[in-house]
């Protein structure tokens, strides 16, 4: 496929009926003013901007530094961790899961080290079991953090590290060992220092929501081998589409920030991401990061949630059809599958689809996503759709620069810093009390007094 003349698209068509071209255009045109602030830094948190220009600074050798890293651990492993959590995690599972064959565990031969996940919970029952998994096995990690003290994937990087230096000795562990993360300090910079890993920075002035693009997502996809380059080169050509100069009408990150400011303001305060494609899940689930982090504070923001249909379709179906009208829908559409499978006729026909003899699998998940957004907008769902002419690499990194570039707008549509998370350190707050860590001992008698 010439990837030059096929691009993603936004369809607000299924608005229409809820948001007058009078109201999209009063949106339409406050959003120039936020693109303006975004690419100036004159709006809030204007430090974690980074990630803006980030598509066009990739270098050809950043991309031959990674590979090159990745190969050398690739080449001893045939098992890797990638240790991180929320934005350190859910991007390179997305690309992963959208990329790989959904057999892929179960094949008997693989070209790649498989990538295992561990530090995106405190699961004391999946830490253990993968531990029994990897044990014997030639495994490697790649850590990723920018403090090195966050709890989850410290825990695991603790434990995981021990089993290999068992396995390899010190030396060997040293070796099979990447860690992403700060470029001067904190607790994992000094260990990797200390032990001589080979490291790659997060940049300062990138948020882990928007890291994807950066060896956080870059590292461990490589070693996976996922090609990078086209993800790069996608989120490069979708910078072009919604830069500061492109006119608002034409620039679709701004015209979906639009759509969801003036569907919000009207009392849709539900987002559902729905996809049709089974290997989508967790692009919802790093969308559901991207959106809820960025835009839930200040008693404000849309809620996210995300369907996989049409699975969802036999549960969530009746709430989105009949529920309560305080949302709208944004349907992710592939338009074209990889594969060709089409159904067969019987004889018989005992289950009645010989209709549908001669026609592809695909055909009739298309109908049934048509039928579907139809029902729902005319079961007062406002619909939105965002076409990908295929799942690639390439159109992913076009998805998520779409994306983030949306959140930055909509944020500031909304009246919050798009760039911070204050409230995810009130639980952090409570769990080290509870735990009495070092430096908590008021924290731990107040909250003790509680309970």
């Amino acid at each position: 496929m010439n990837h030059d003349t096929k691009t993603i698209r936004l369809d607000l068509s299924g608005i229409s009926s809820f948001v007058s071209d009078a109201e999209l255009k009063v949106w339409h045109d406050k959003c120039q003013g936020y693109v303006e602030a975004l690419h100036q830094g004159t709006g809030a948190g204007s430090d974690f901007l980074g990630w803006i220009e980030l598509p066009i600074q990739i270098t050809e050798a950043d991309l031959e530094e990674i590979e090159v890293a990745a190969k050398a651990l690739a080449d001893q492993c045939d098992y890797i961790v990638s240790v991180g959590i929320g934005g350190s995690y859910l991007g390179t599972r997305a690309v992963l899961e959208a990329m790989t064959s959904s057999f892929e565990a179960y094949k008997s031969h693989h070209k790649h080290p498989q990538l295992l996940f561990a530090g995106h919970n405190i699961g004391e029952d999946y830490l253990w079991e993968l531990c029994d998994f990897l044990r014997g096995k030639r495994f490697g990690i790649i850590n990723i953090s920018k403090s090195g003290t966050t709890t989850e994937p410290a825990i695991a990087f603790r434990v995981l590290k021990a089993l290999l230096e068992e396995q390899v000795g010190r030396q060997g562990a040293r070796e099979r060992i990447l860690a992403v993360t700060d470029k001067a300090k904190g607790a994992l910079r000094t260990l990797a220092d200390k032990e001589g890993y080979k490291t790659f920075v997060i940049p300062d002035d990138i948020g882990g929501r928007f890291s994807v693009l950066t060896p956080v997502g870059l590292l461990p996809l490589a070693a996976a081998g996922i090609n990078i380059r086209a993800l790069v080169e996608g989120a490069r050509a979708m910078k072009a589409m919604v830069d500061s100069g492109v006119p608002t009408e034409c620039n679709i990150s701004a015209l979906y920030a639009a759509a969801r400011t003036a569907l919000y303001v009207k009392g849709k305060k539900i987002e559902i991401l729905a996809n049709y494609h089974p290997k989508m899940h967790y692009i919802g689930e790093w969308w559901k990061q991207l959106y809820g982090e960025s835009e839930g504070k200040d008693g404000k923001g849309i809620f996210n949630a995300s369907v996989d249909l049409t699975a969802d379709l036999h549960s969530m179906g009746q709430w989105i059809q009949e529920g309560e009208r305080s949302i709208f829908e944004t349907v992710i559409s592939v338009l074209n599958s990889d594969r060709e499978l089409r159904i067969q006729p019987d004889k018989e026909d005992l289950d009645g689809l010989n209709y549908l003899a001669g026609k592809r699998i695909d055909e009739v998940n298309k109908m049934a996503e048509l039928g579907t957004r139809m029902a729902h907008i005319d079961g007062g769902v406002p619909n939105i759709r965002i076409t990908l002419p295929k799942l690639d690499e390439y159109y992913i990194g076009q998805l998520f620069y779409f994306f983030e570039k949306a959140v930055g707008i909509s944020g500031y549509m909304i009246g919050v810093n798009p760039f911070n998370q204050p409230g995810v350190e009130a639980y952090k707050k409570n769990m080290f009390a509870l735990l009495e860590k070092p430096g908590f001992e008021e924290a731990t008698k107040a909250i003790k007094e509680r309970l």
